[in-house]
C-alpha cells in the first residue's frame, strides 16, 4: 500500500510540475507571441473596450485620441487630422491591430506597462486609469507644409533636427486616412482595408514610403562617394582633377557612363559635386577609392543595416557589398584593385546599380555631414506622460553613427553649402540662413530613360552657426512621364518645407 501511494505521489508531483513549468512558459516565454497573435481578438477587444492615451505633436496638435460611443465596444479612435498623420501614428483598428506608433508605444497608450499599473502599493487595490499620453516630434506647420509643397505628387519628406534625431516632418503621398480602421463602423472600415487592399500595384496608402520603401538615390549618393574618399584620403577637394568630358568608361567594360543630358563635366572633387558630374564620381569610385573604402563608408552611414527608429518593420537601404575578385590594380599611388564587377561599382558611386535608400536614410546621411560626422538616432517619440501629468518615459538623444571626422564632414559640408550657393541646389536657398545641398536624378530603368525620380538631400541654419534642420525630398518617377530632375522638381518642395522648419526651430 505504502508502495502504491508513493508511486501516486510522485505522479502527482510530476504533474504538477509540468503544469508549473506550462503555465510559466505561457506567462514569460510565449506571452508576447501570444499577445501579438492576430487571431486574440479578446486581447484587441480589450483595448478597445478601455482607456487609452492621446497621441500629440510638439505644438500640441492632437493627432490621435479616443471618445466613447454607444456601440459594444463602448470606444472609437479618432484621428483628427485625418491623412496628415497617418504613417506616423499608425492606425489601432479592432479588426487589423495596429501600425505605427499605436503599435510602438501601445502598452504605454493602453497603461499596460508595469510602471503605470503599479506605480504604488495602494494601486494594487484601486482601479485607476493608467493610461499614458504621448507627445510626438513632429511640428504641426512644418507637416502642413510637406503635404502642401508635395501636392498630389507621389513622394516622401523626412525633416529632421541633425543635433539630436527629432523627426519634424514626415510626410509620405498617398497618404490615408486612419480613422476609417479605427472605426466601430466594422462593415465600413471592412469596405475601406479591402478598398486600400485593391490600390494599384506601388500606390498603397497604408505604406509609409519614407521608411519601408527603398529608391535608387542617384546623385545624392555622390556625397558618400565624396566622403570615402576623404576618410580613405585619397582625394581632396581639390585633387584629383577629373578631364572635362560627356562619357566615363569604366574598366572591364565598353559600355560608356555619360553625364545629365550630355553635358562636359569635369573639375575638382568640389566642382565636380556643384556640378554633379557623373563621369568625375563614377572614375573616383572605380579607380581612386575602390570597392573596400566604398563599402566601408556607405556602410558607416548606415547603408545596409536598419535605422533605429521607434517605428515598426523600418527598411534597411542597400550598397553592394561584393564587388567580386581582385583582377588587376590601377597604376595610381597609391595603386587600387580591379574588381570583377568594377563597372557596378562605378555606377554605385553615383547612386545607381543595387544602390537604394529609403528617404530617411538620405535625410541621415545629410544629418551626418551637417552634425560633423555623427547621426543620431532618427525618433518620434518625445515624453510620455500619465494622466496626472507624471513623466513615464522620455527620449535620450544617442548616437547611432559616425561615418566621418570632424574635420571631413565640415569640408563636405562647406562643399555642400556651394552647391546651394551656385551649383544644382541653388533653388534650396533660404533667405536668411546658410543652407547646404546635394540634387539627384535617379533613372529607374535603362529602358525607359525619362522616368526618373526627383531627389534632393540637404541642410540648413542660422548664419556661422550648426545646421538646425536636416531634410530629404524625393518626388517619385511618373510612368511613362517626362524626366524629373532634382533641382527643378525636389527642390522646391524641400525649400519650402525647410523654410517653414528653419523658422519654427529659429522662433522656438
Amino acid at each position: 500500500m505504502n508502495r502504491h501511494i508513493r508511486i501516486l505521489g510522485i505522479a502527482l508531483m510530476v504533474c504538477f510540475i509540468a503544469l508549473f513549468v506550462q503555465l510559466n512558459r505561457i506567462q514569460l516565454v510565449d506571452q508576447e507571441e501570444l499577445q501579438d497573435n492576430p487571431n486574440n481578438f479578446r486581447k484587441i477587444e480589450r483595448n478597445f473596450s478601455r482607456d487609452r492615451g492621446s497621441i500629440f505633436t510638439s505644438d500640441g496638435t492632437i493627432v490621435a485620441t479616443s471618445i466613447e460611443v454607444d456601440h459594444d465596444l463602448e470606444r472609437e479612435r479618432l484621428y483628427p487630422e485625418g491623412e496628415l498623420y497617418a504613417h506616423a501614428t499608425g492606425f489601432f483598428s479592432f479588426q487589423f491591430g495596429a501600425d505605427g506608433l499605436e503599435r510602438q508605444y501601445n502598452d504605454e497608450l493602453a497603461g499596460q506597462t508595469t510602471g503605470q499599473r503599479f506605480e504604488s502599493f495602494a494601486d494594487l487595490f484601486r482601479d485607476t486609469d493608467t493610461t499614458a499620453n504621448v507627445t510626438i516630434t513632429l511640428d504641426h506647420g512644418v507637416q502642413q507644409m510637406a503635404r502642401e509643397a508635395l501636392g498630389d505628387r507621389k513622394g516622401s519628406v523626412v525633416a529632421l533636427d541633425p543635433r539630436t534625431g527629432d523627426i519634424i516632418a514626415f510626410w509620405s503621398s498617398p497618404s490615408y486616412d486612419p480613422g476609417l480602421l479605427g472605426s466601430v463602423d466594422l462593415d465600413a472600415a471592412l469596405a475601406f482595408w479591402t478598398e486600400l487592399d485593391g490600390s494599384a500595384r506601388g500606390e498603397d496608402p497604408r505604406l509609409p514610403r519614407m521608411y519601408r520603401e527603398i529608391f535608387f538615390p542617384g546623385s545624392t549618393f555622390k556625397v558618400v562617394t565624396a566622403g570615402a574618399a576623404l576618410q580613405a584620403g585619397v582625394a581632396t577637394m581639390s585633387e584629383p582633377v577629373f578631364a572635362e568630358v560627356v562619357e566615363y568608361v569604366a574598366p572591364l567594360t565598353s559600355l560608356p557612363l555619360r553625364n545629365f543630358a550630355g553635358n562636359v563635366c569635369g573639375g575638382d572633387m568640389l566642382e565636380s559635386l556643384r556640378r554633379s558630374c557623373n563621369t568625375a564620381f563614377a572614375e573616383l569610385a572605380a579607380e581612386i577609392i575602390g570597392p573596400g573604402p566604398m563599402i566601408e563608408t556607405a556602410e558607416a552611414f548606415g547603408f545596409n543595416d536598419t535605422p533605429p527608429i521607434d517605428l515598426p518593420a523600418a527598411a534597411a537601404s542597400n550598397f553592394p557589398d561584393d564587388f567580386g575578385i581582385q583582377v588587376n590594380e590601377t597604376d595610381g599611388d597609391p595603386p587600387v584593385p580591379i574588381v570583377e564587377n568594377t563597372p557596378a561599382l562605378a555606377q554605385a558611386g553615383i547612386g545607381q546599380n543595387d544602390v537604394k535608400a529609403t528617404p530617411l536614410q538620405m535625410a541621415l546621411v545629410a544629418a551626418g555631414i551637417a552634425n560633423g560626422g555623427i547621426i543620431m538616432e532618427p525618433h518620434l517619440m518625445q515624453e510620455i506622460r500619465d494622466q496626472q501629468g507624471v513623466l513615464v518615459d522620455e527620449f535620450e538623444p544617442a548616437v547611432w553613427r559616425s561615418p566621418l571626422s570632424s574635420a571631413n564632414a565640415n569640408i563636405l559640408r562647406s562643399a555642400m553649402v556651394t552647391a546651394a550657393t551656385s551649383g544644382t541646389a541653388v533653388g534650396l536657398q533660404v533667405g536668411g540662413f546658410e543652407v547646404g545641398g546635394k540634387t539627384g536624378t535617379a533613372q529607374v530603368d535603362a529602358a525607359r530613360p525619362d522616368e526618373t525620380h526627383a531627389w534632393i538631400i540637404g541642410f540648413g541654419g542660422p548664419p556661422g552657426e550648426d545646421p538646425t534642420v536636416a531634410i530629404a525630398v524625393v518626388v517619385e518617377a511618373v510612368p511613362d512621364g517626362v524626366q524629373q530632375t532634382g533641382g527643378a522638381v525636389a527642390a522646391p518642395v524641400a525649400q519650402a518645407v525647410l523654410r517653414a522648419a528653419l523658422q519654427a526651430s529659429a522662433g522656438s
